[in-house]
């Protein structure tokens, strides 16, 4: 479960036809820079929940997808920073699961309209996580 005043963003690029080390290198580079936006909390690799049988603790992480915290305040900024980046990849979608709460919704996105328009998304579980609160307080 995710604070309650953060969203949580996993996402990566689906192009399976990147090779290994420039899928790590864009990893990294933009890891590098989702850390200096302001918008985002923290910033990590997505880490494998089902590893493999002998994988070594602390290893199991995914290259290519990542997962980002970021404020309530902050999503129409992230959002921007994403589509941009969207534009930049050219035309591989993005796919990312967002979590608000312990709600969470997957979306496919190809153009940076797609990734704006998770905004309203991202309202909707918020109104409706503050609706199921009010709901157990009463």
């Amino acid at each position: 479960m995710t604070d309650p005043q953060t969203i949580q963003f996993t996402f990566g690029i689906d192009d399976p036809q990147a090779d290994e080390e420039r899928v790590q290198k864009d990893t990294l580079k933009l890891l590098k820079e989702l850390r200096e936006l302001d918008e985002v909390i923290k910033a990590d690799r997505t880490e494998d929940l089902d590893p493999e049988i002998g994988s070594k603790p602390g290893f199991a992480t995914i290259w290519g997808v990542l997962t980002t915290e970021v404020s309530i305040e902050s999503i129409k900024g992230f959002l921007g920073f994403l589509g941009g980046k969207l534009e930049k990849w050219g035309n591989e979608p993005i796919k990312m699961v967002i979590k608000v709460g312990d709600q969470e919704i997957h979306v496919e996105a190809k153009t940076r309209k797609d990734i704006l328009a998770v905004e309203p998304m991202i309202e909707n579980l918020l109104t409706t996580m503050q609706q199921g609160e009010k709901d157990k307080d009463a």
